[in-house]
């Protein structure tokens, strides 16, 4: 299994301009680590109070200080669907410390808001922001200093990328990621997408609407669509995080409960006293962040992994830019047809073979770094097996070599295309991404006039006035996260989605996210720099000629050079009104750095 050339290229990049900050971070690590746990330098008050709250038994193992002490780090609540079955899990997770002669303790909750409340209401504008707020509150939780390891509770959107943020902070710790499972598949996702288009023309009404959507939505567990929460599952076991197997095992079931059990065990077993340590911080090196990459590609995962998987890697030392993620896409095959790229879910996928066979075709196809450290040992070899119960023990076996429905999931022989699901759009606009996994390729080319807007709300009275009735690329700007904290724009969907079934060339042009529920009609988006911050697509113009070509990676404006760049910028309030707590976000605004940069402010 010799490693893809193209691969090993882009690592060498990465490490090479990494290297100073990446041995800065290592250093600061192997110095946390060298003090060892800190228990035992806490004074007596200070452990004392970190320990009054538990039971005897606890308490007494705690007072020895020998015993290994793991921290939950929990994102429960009970408005997120997937995050739901964690309310039982600290219990779970006690009860198999003490079997194990250890003790385990909630450390702290994080916030966890769910997008799918929030989408195109303005508590949207809190959501990329919630990541760095959950990174502190993680930092906050471990503050503690009483923890050898760490168990993270956390799937959805910002979620899981402002908990890895958090606990590379606390890069000398071990940690484990511990998921809940999809819900059960619903009605199907291009049924759900056929009414909301019907209920943007007007043709159904909001009670019609309101059933299809909780007949999707409809139980406890992941949504089942292949967007950031299910992408962020994906990741965090391809670059190691997970146990193998566990990211897509339905919630509540006895198999969840014995791997939530296993992540426990196997937590104990890499802490710095046992003999397989394995700090997070050198879990995600360079290659596990290119291994994340190359698993994002080939799933045609979300998009907004081009913003998260920077600032993770960011929290490690290591630098990615949106030129890896492109070489990366040209050198990765799209093995999956998942929705938004296809009609299947996430459960489909699970039964087609999964994790497993996606990461045995990527590994054995050279196009996954091998020589990596996780959180079960070395390689990714076990990875390949899936999880089963005999009797009451969990073991891993051996699976399929072949994929059962290639209709979802495709050998790297036979892939559904030769490259993967994200390009690099470059040109006089700023630079962008897009997601070409869902997009016809007869649409990967549109050149057409803009019609610009500031607001989901404008655009959509324009649609409704019919002012949208053509070929036309819609442009929105001014929802960067300088503007009003990059929200993403998923009301845009179903709108343009009608205006190309009319048989318009459409296409979306904005410095806002649309996310993993990217879908058909092509979005250049995350374009920087953006509008608040001077960039280019506040110059664009109603009428001027715009160019999306997502073969040859170009946006741009069609107008002559020294008319448009004599333009003044539009300028717009791009302070948000206070309510739903957005005011508070103004210092976060303020220090926000790009898109490429992974958005983040702290």
């Amino acid at each position: 299994m010799t490693l893809d050339s193209r691969i090993a290229a882009v690592t060498e990049m990465i490490v090479a301009r990494s290297r100073d900050d990446r041995a800065r971070y290592l250093g600061e690590i192997e110095r946390a680590a060298a003090a060892g746990p800190h228990r035992a330098a806490l004074s007596c008050g200070n452990l004392a109070h970190g320990f009054a709250g538990c039971g005897h038994d606890d308490k007494a193992a705690l007072k020895g200080q020998q015993v290994p002490n793991v921290a939950v780090v929990t994102a429960y609540n009970d408005m997120l669907s997937a995050h739901r079955p964690y309310e039982r899990y600290p219990e779970l997770i006690r009860a198999a410390a003490r079997e194990a002669g250890a003790v385990a303790q909630v450390a702290g909750g994080v916030p966890a808001m769910c997008d799918g409340v929030t989408q195109g209401q303005p508590g949207m504008e809190l959501s990329l922001f919630s990541r760095d707020v959950i990174a502190l509150g993680t930092a906050v939780a471990l503050s503690h200093d009483m923890f050898d390891a760490g168990l993270y509770l956390g799937i959805c959107d910002k979620i899981v990328p402002g908990l890895v943020i958090g606990a590379l902070a606390f890069g000398h710790l071990p940690a484990i990621f511990v998921p809940s499972g999809p819900m059960p598949t619903g009605i199907s996702n291009d049924e759900k997408a056929r009414v909301r288009q019907l209920y943007a023309e007007g043709k159904v009404g909001r009670a019609e609407l309101l059933e299809s959507e909780s007949a999707s939505y409809h139980s406890p567990g992941t949504c089942t669509f292949y967007g950031t929460a299910n992408s962020n599952q994906m990741l965090m076991e391809i670059m190691g995080l997970h146990l193998p197997g566990s990211s897509f095992v339905p919630p509540d079931t006895p198999l969840r409960d014995a791997l939530t059990q296993a992540a426990v065990r196997q937590a104990l077993a890499i802490t710095r006293s046992g003999n397989g340590y394995a700090p997070i911080g050198r879990v995600l090196d360079e290659k596990a962040f290119v291994n994340g990459i190359v698993g994002l590609n080939a799933t045609g995962g979300s998009t907004n992994h081009a913003i998260h998987l920077i600032a993770m890697a960011k929290a490690a030392g290591i630098t990615l830019t949106w030129d890896d993620f492109d070489h990366l896409s040209a050198a990765t095959p799209l093995l999956c047809r998942i929705y938004p790229n296809g009609s299947a879910d996430v459960n489909h996928f699970h039964a087609a073979g999964g994790m497993q066979f996606l990461i045995r075709e990527l590994r054995r196809a050279g196009l996954l770094h091998d020589d990596v450290l996780t959180v079960i040992g070395h390689g990714l070899a076990d990875y390949e097996k899936e999880p089963a119960l005999v009797g009451d023990e969990i073991v891993w076996r051996e699976t399929d070599a072949s994929s059962r429905d290639e209709s979802v999931l495709r050998p790297a022989a036979r892939p559904f295309d030769p490259e993967g699901g994200l390009r690099l759009l470059k040109g006089n606009l700023g630079r962008a991404v897009i997601k070409v996994s869902a997009v016809k390729r007869d649409r990967w080319v549109i050149e057409a006039p803009a019609r610009v807007f500031s607001s989901q709300d404008a655009l959509e009275a324009a649609f409704r006035s019919g002012e949208l009735d053509r070929d036309v690329v819609v442009v929105v700007r001014f929802q960067g996260p300088k503007a009003n904290g990059m929200p993403e724009l998923h009301r845009l969907t179903p709108a343009l989605s009608v205006l190309q079934n009319r048989g318009h060339r459409v296409a979306l042009v904005t410095d806002g996210r649309m996310s993993g529920a990217s879908g058909k009609v092509p979005a250049a988006i995350h374009v920087t720099p953006e509008a608040a911050h001077g960039g280019a697509i506040g110059r664009i113009q109603d009428g001027d000629l715009i160019r999306l070509d997502a073969e040859a990676g170009v946006l741009e404006v069609r107008t002559p050079a020294g008319e448009f760049e004599s333009r003044v910028p539009a300028s717009e309030e791009t302070e948000p009104q206070f309510g739903m707590g957005r005011n508070l976000f103004a210092a976060f605004r303020a220090a926000v750095g790009s898109a490429e940069q992974g958005a983040s402010a702290i």
